[in-house]
């Protein structure tokens, strides 16, 4: 089987792609991505456009979402719609997923990859800052599915993937925001799965490990853990890349998954079975980052 070609450490495109499902898998089909301007996000939206889709990305930052469009848009030949909105705000979500329905007229897959994340000690992490993370990466899935579900999934079905990791497999040192936050999405994901399976909804989350060319991945000393070997400890001895998880994305948004849902798909080369969860190492990275800042 064909794999993509070499992925991209910045938010561009890739220079070239061969398919591995069928070009016209989504076809006909519209996906709204939170977060979709960038990383993770901005390659699930280029694998999916690829493959017939048309998109939504949305986020904070309109400026960099409309930039993003331009790119996705050009390269795949379909629409690409840049929203505004703050997960963390019910009505910001209604009048993005209203807009969507007019230009559209219908939803058909909700990606989930909005999220926050950064290296502290708990001991040092705010009040504030712990609620952030919750927010946006908790709060802000269920805001985003419900929204979705009550305007259109639920009398039409349509899919759900939640982006989360394996933080809180083994409770990773100087997460304790993230990994919190990502364990209550993994459990939102088999209650929704539950709850909406009968409107023809299926819920789904893939859980990435180290990703290269992403900001979560900088900051989080990806970098310079890359270069200090600890890759090795992974079975896969590296990191993934995004569209890796973009495929991963592509599979369960699909009718390739048509009969799985409350899944959780860890795609993380088998980084949270092996590797070490060296906190003085982590420490001394955060204490880097922290240092430029």
């Amino acid at each position: 089987i064909a794999q993509a070609g070499p992925d991209v450490g910045t938010d561009d495109c890739l220079i070239s792609y061969t398919h591995i499902y069928s070009p016209d898998l989504l076809t006909g089909q519209v996906a709204f991505i939170t977060g979709g301007g960038s990383g993770i996000g901005f390659r699930i939206a280029e694998i999916f456009m690829r493959h017939g889709c048309d998109t939504v990305i949305a986020s904070r930052n309109l400026d960099k979402l409309k930039e993003a469009a331009k790119k996705l848009s050009a390269v795949s030949g379909r629409r690409c719609l840049p929203l505004c909105l703050d997960v963390r705000q019910p009505e910001s979500i209604t009048a993005a997923v209203d807009e969507t329905l007019k230009e559209f007229g219908h939803i058909d897959i909700l990606i989930n990859n909005a999220a926050g994340n950064f290296l502290c000690p708990a001991t040092s992490l705010s009040f504030n800052a712990f609620r952030t993370v919750m927010e946006i990466d908790t709060m802000g899935t269920f805001n985003t599915s419900k929204v979705v579900y009550e305007k259109w999934f639920q009398n039409h079905g349509g899919n759900i993937v939640n982006i989360s990791a394996t933080l809180g497999y083994r409770g990773q040192a100087l997460q304790v925001h993230a990994g919190s936050a990502k364990a209550a999405n993994d459990a939102m994901t088999k209650h929704l799965a539950v709850e909406w399976g009968p409107s023809g909804v299926r819920v789904n989350t893939v859980a990435p490990g180290p990703v290269s060319g992403t900001e979560g991945f900088r900051r989080l000393g990806g970098p310079k853990v890359e270069v200090s070997g600890v890759f090795q400890s992974i079975p896969m001895q590296r990191a993934g890349n995004k569209t890796e998880m973009a495929h991963c994305v592509l599979f369960l948004a699909s009718r390739a998954s048509s009969y799985v849902t409350g899944a959780i798909l860890v795609s993380d080369g088998g980084a949270w079975l092996t590797s070490a969860n060296d906190v003085s190492m982590l420490l001394g990275i955060a204490s880097s980052k922290t240092a430029k800042l």
